[in-house]
């Protein structure tokens, strides 16, 4: 048994891989796996930002109608007292 070990022991020095007499739980598996957020990221197509249009390109005219009616919303609730509070100055 001490041969083999040895035999082990030197096979994994040499060909560069994890040395582990007790099969113990390492988690190599997981670690070796391809990583999944690239390919994620690919899959998905680029979402069109208005606002960021908008800001790019001024003249053309573009409106962020979710932008506007959530600005409008703001001061309504202001002008009925539900707006937020101030911010404070001092602590």
């Amino acid at each position: 048994p001490s041969r083999l070990a040895a035999l082990v022991k030197t096979r994994c020095r040499i060909f560069q891989t994890a040395y582990n007499p007790t099969s113990a739980r390492t988690g190599a598996k997981y670690l070796r796996a391809r990583l999944r957020g690239p390919s994620m990221v690919k899959y998905y197509p680029p979402v069109a930002n208005i606002a960021e249009l908008a800001r790019t390109y001024k003249n053309a005219g573009l409106a962020d109608f979710a932008e506007a009616q959530r600005l409008k919303d703001v001061e309504d609730k202001k002008r009925r007292g539900k707006g937020a509070p101030p911010k404070a100055k001092d602590k």
